[in-house]
């Protein structure tokens, strides 16, 4: 016996003229403006030249510091209170439990990818290190006074995990390096295990084994698009982006053959003009390949190219969750689930007790990444409302109350069967 089909009844979150996903004509990113030459690769950062002092809190009143790494990286707001470099608390959770660092430099990242606040087509408008990300700010740290809070009690670190991010720029591959050996110089990776953010259009197999050798646990691709013509509109030549499909492919297998089984993985956005059906069958072959996935919901950024467009509609994006959630962890495998026309999921192909089940434990729901130290379907890596309003939360960046699992079964429209 199957489980649930969804028959009939209107769609629960209409964002796209009355549809109930983001289909492929819809999404089309706008196209970058000019930058003046002044403006180009941080020229506004370099030429005034302001040494850094310290914490450096984005305020776009200021001019950005001169600030590089290794010496610097940005932390995400979330992991800068965990850290206690600045104050605030977050909405029913307690902040993070992953210290996710982010490469700078005052050239930004360069490549323009369509849904990011870093991309370079903003350098006109934003110096890098004051651009949100993820919908919020990213405080820049000097790399020594970070260790140091981490360094001074590791055995009760709020910390399950660290995570460089990297970015398109020259000195990425080296800083990446540099940051790696200066952490784990002082802080025993064992400990505080790290993953790698990586940046495959500068790396080489190369690049991937000495981070391995160096102590990275886990390294993942932020592949992001689920299909090669929504990468190369988003991320490729469509935006001016030097991206390419191929080569995020190539550098994903080179992980998969250097760090092995249930150690790497790739991101992907849902909600970009993919359909479900191929987000799943993107899943199945992580899966496949000994991956996992880390599945994200598209919520236009401020500044970005993309925002102007509509967040992906909650029953698209539960509906994908949940499927996603039975392939990578409870051997579901998508030719026994059923789509529509439209490549949605009408089927999960287990019976419906079991789905109950499933959708019940709530964890399905929750943000996905990388593991802590909890279990491995719980991710330490929280980013706590990156990708939607408490008000309406996408990825639960804590355990989903009865009050959530009720809302995220009316989103799915599978009602509790009457016993």
């Amino acid at each position: 016996m199957s489980c649930v089909k969804f028959e009939g009844g209107q769609p629960l979150d209409t964002a796209n003229n009355g549809l109930d996903f983001n289909p492929f004509d819809a999404m089309e990113p706008r196209a970058p403006g000019k930058t003046s030459k002044e403006l180009r690769n941080g020229g506004r950062v370099k030429s005034q030249d302001v040494a850094p002092k310290g914490v450096y809190r984005p305020d776009y009143n200021i001019l950005t510091p001169n600030m590089h790494s290794p010496e610097y990286v940005q932390v995400s707001t979330a992991a800068a209170i965990t850290l206690g470099v600045t104050t605030g608390r977050m909405y029913r959770c307690s902040c993070t439990r992953c210290l996710n660092l982010l490469l700078t430099y005052p050239e930004g990242c360069r490549a323009n990818c369509a849904y990011c606040g870093l991309a370079r087509h903003r350098e006109a408008e934003r110096d890098y290190a004051d651009r949100n990300f993820i919908r919020v700010d990213w405080p820049a740290v000097p790399m020594d006074v970070l260790i140091d809070k981490v360094a001074g009690d590791v055995e009760n670190s709020p910390f399950h995990r660290m995570c460089i991010s990297m970015i398109t720029h020259p000195r990425s591959d080296d800083d990446t390096v540099a940051v790696l050996k200066n952490w784990t110089s002082r802080i025993d990776p064992d400990a505080i295990p790290v993953s790698i953010l990586s940046n495959p259009t500068t790396m080489g197999r190369e690049d991937v084994v000495n981070l391995k050798n160096l102590g990275a646990d886990i390294f993942t691709v932020a592949i992001d698009a689920a299909t090669p013509e929504i990468f190369d509109r988003t991320r490729g030549k469509g935006v001016q982006s030097p991206h390419k499909w191929e080569k995020y492919w190539e550098v994903m297998l080179d992980a998969r053959d250097v760090f092995g089984p249930q150690k790497f993985g790739a991101h992907i956005i849902v909600g970009m003009g993919e359909t479900e059906y191929d987000v799943l069958k993107l899943v199945q072959k992580l899966v496949g390949l000994g991956g996992h996935s880390h599945m994200f919901c598209f919520f236009p950024e401020d500044g970005s190219l993309m925002d102007h467009l509509p967040a992906t509609p909650r029953d698209q994006w539960r509906r994908v969750q949940l499927g996603r959630y039975l392939i990578d962890y409870c051997d579901g495998r998508i030719d026994q689930m059923k789509f529509d026309d439209q490549g949605r999921v009408t089927d999960f192909g287990i019976p419906r007790g079991q789905l109950d089940d499933i959708i019940d434990a709530g964890i399905a729901f929750r943000t996905s990444g990388c593991p802590g130290k909890f279990q491995d379907d719980i991710s330490a890596c929280d980013r706590p409302y990156g990708d939607s309003p408490p008000s309406n939360i996408a990825r639960y960046p804590f355990q989903p109350k009865k009050k959530d699992l009720k809302k995220i079964r009316k989103q799915l429209n599978i009602p509790h069967q009457l016993v």
